[in-house]
């Protein structure tokens, strides 16, 4: 069998990724830049991959603002690039977008048939992206998540959501945190098994894999210092956007009938994917 080609590696997901497949040849961003098209045809022509999973994008929200053109170059041309080899070797393409694609305006967790509003310059390119995954790559699955931790951290944020509150919460005694966005906080390992279920049932077009259940940040949060056994007041609040502020979703739930057509096995509910890690990790649960 052809080897499965995993961009972003180093990442959280694509690390579990990499984990769970014998033939996979993961590459970061340094050894491979997916909007380098010399670089594509290179890692084809060498690999002949049977199946790519796309977890390379730029997801900082500040840096997707202050350069949406870089945005638009990583997260948009570069995945219509990678789509369009994939249908030239015969590929299948999994690409991994966002819970942000909607606008979070509505109480209702949101389906794979729902229209999309994107309300930021990372939003926005990660839509145009799903579209690009779609329309050039036959067969393509795109996969919306939201929440992710995993255990490689997350480098471009300074480790992940769970490490960045332990750490905070050890520093400064306290916390504060918005109980006004919803999601369901995905553990990577899971998501993993997920994404290689449904390439494995040759699955196709968008499919919604998160955590089962749903809570604000303020409750995930309270949740991490609990299980961790750090006891440490976390104050909550209302979500404010300036004038010049980024837009986050304040419902990011996801429904997923389309997964679920699919014969797709839920993932488990957040709370246990989060002792799961902690175990893992290291921290113990308490």
């Amino acid at each position: 069998m052809a080897a499965t080609l995993i961009t972003g590696g180093g990442g959280q997901l694509a690390s579990d990724l990499a984990a769970r497949l014998d033939d996979a040849v993961s590459f970061s961003h340094r050894e491979l830049d997916i909007a380098d098209p010399a670089a594509l045809d290179a890692a084809f022509e060498a690999l002949a991959p049977e199946l790519v999973l796309n977890c390379a994008a730029f997801h900082n929200l500040d840096e997707c603002e202050a350069h949406p053109d870089r945005a638009w170059t990583v997260n948009v041309r570069a995945v219509r690039d990678l789509a369009l080899r994939c249908a030239c070797h015969g590929a299948k393409l999994v690409h991994v977008s966002t819970n942000y694609v909607f606008d979070g305006r509505r109480a209702e967790p949101y389906a794979e048939h729902d229209l999309p509003a994107p309300r930021s310059a990372y939003a926005l390119t990660k839509l145009a992206g799903e579209h690009a995954a779609l329309a050039y790559a036959p067969g393509a699955i795109v996969v919306r998540s939201g929440g992710l931790y995993g255990m490689a951290g997350s480098a471009s944020k300074g480790g992940n959501f769970v490490q960045r509150m332990l750490a905070r919460a050890r520093e400064q005694g306290a916390l504060r945190m918005v109980a006004d966005q919803r999601l369901q906080p995905t553990f990577t390992v899971d998501l993993a098994d997920a994404i290689v279920a449904a390439a494995e049932r040759d699955a196709a077009g968008i499919l919604h894999l998160t955590a089962s259940d749903a809570c604000s940040w303020h409750e995930f949060t309270v949740a991490i210092m609990d299980c961790a056994g750090v006891e440490v007041p976390v104050e909550p609040v209302v979500t404010r956007i300036g004038p010049d502020g980024i837009d986050r979703p304040l419902n990011g739930v996801l429904a997923r009938p389309a997964a679920d057509a699919a014969g797709l096995a839920p993932l488990r509910p957040w709370h246990a994917q989060l002792r799961d890690y902690l175990e893992r990790s290291g921290v113990g649960v308490a």
